[in-house]
């Protein structure tokens, strides 16, 4: 039996190369060998205000997204939170054993409720949403980077809090453990390479989305910040921005640093540049043209509505479970 991974991802923007490199691409990796399950988070995007059409648009284009980098329908489930009741359903459940302190600690609802001039309910309380979307699916492994490691501890005091008092020395949810990604290298800007490559940093000439024409690549790619040497060699201390492009350039090949290094030792930054280009269209170009072929096709929303159906299926018996245990049935 394989074991289980849940991931949710915000349909907030178009990712990036850096949010391909990081998490994204090991999603295609791992369901070769897991049960998983991805899941548009929908719900979690209207924490802070969203214009409906344009979360409308971003949360079918993820979805599309997810299955031209090669997701695949028939070995994982994708579907879209809002389209399963349970979500929010469990979600009730876990905030009534959820406490006030634990989410007024939580720091991404510090950080996100400074910048705002009014805070919904909803930004201080979604972390039990995030909570539900996890245990419904039995998961035992959920992909973390460092910025969700306090959801997943909330989901973890959650999980034994409720096991020990409603499940009578039996588990009623699956605890779930954290998957750290593998190390794809923090992916830098490629203006300012001393700082993370964002899809919302103002200079559009920092970050390489994935849906960014090849023309447009090459010319990012060309303008890239590196340093006067022209020497090609890893080494972030002192060459932040050749070593970010070689963190790139290993990432889209498969090639490792060291031998990137001595295949272009003395060639310059600019045939470096055109060859590193080259890499990123030849990877993305083929996955774009599945995207624009996916977005308004119904196999798209064949594939969401069998996804949802499945989807339905689990977090429905488990929501089940839940209820039964706190006397939420006849």
């Amino acid at each position: 039996m394989k074991k289980k991974i849940f991931s949710g991802v915000q349909p907030s923007g178009i990712p990036t190369i850096g949010n391909y490199i990081g998490a994204m691409k090991q999603f295609v990796q791992r369901q070769d060998d897991y049960d998983c399950t991805y899941c548009i988070v929908n719900q979690h995007a209207i924490t802070v205000p969203q214009d409906p059409k344009t979360l409308t648009e971003r949360t079918r284009g993820l979805a599309a997204l997810y299955l031209a980098m090669g997701i695949d329908p028939k070995k994982s489930t994708i579907f879209i939170q809002s389209e399963v009741p349970a979500h929010a359903q469990a979600a009730w459940i876990v905030q009534c054993n959820t406490y006030l302190g634990e989410l007024e600690r939580m720091t991404q609802f510090k950080d996100k409720s400074a910048k705002q001039e009014t805070v919904s309910a909803g930004l201080l309380t979604y972390p039990p949403l995030m909570v539900a979307d996890i245990v419904l699916y039995n998961t035992e492994f959920v992909p973390v980077g460092e910025d969700q490691k306090q959801h997943l501890e909330l989901t973890r005091d959650f999980v034994q809090r409720f096991n020990n008092k409603y499940g009578n020395g039996k588990a009623i949810l699956t605890m779930p453990e954290p998957m750290i990604p593998e190390d794809g290298g923090r992916i830098m800007s490629i203006q300012d390479p001393t700082s993370k490559m964002s899809k919302s940093d103002t200079n559009t000439k920092s970050f390489i989305s994935l849906l960014d024409e090849p023309k447009a690549i090459r010319k990012k790619i060309k303008s890239a910040v590196t340093d006067s040497s022209g020497v090609i060699e890893y080494d972030k201390e002192n060459k932040p921005g050749i070593s970010n492009l070689l963190t790139i350039f290993s990432a889209f090949t498969g090639k490792t640093i060291p031998a990137l290094v001595e295949e272009f030792a003395g060639s310059g930054y600019g045939n470096f540049k055109e060859k590193l280009a080259d890499a990123i269209v030849a990877e993305l170009e083929p996955m774009q043209n599945r995207y624009y072929e996916l977005l308004n096709s119904k196999e798209l929303d064949d594939i969401l509505d069998e996804g949802a159906k499945k989807a339905n299926a689990v977090a429905s018996e488990t929501l089940k479970r839940m209820e039964n245990a706190i006397g939420l049935h006849r």
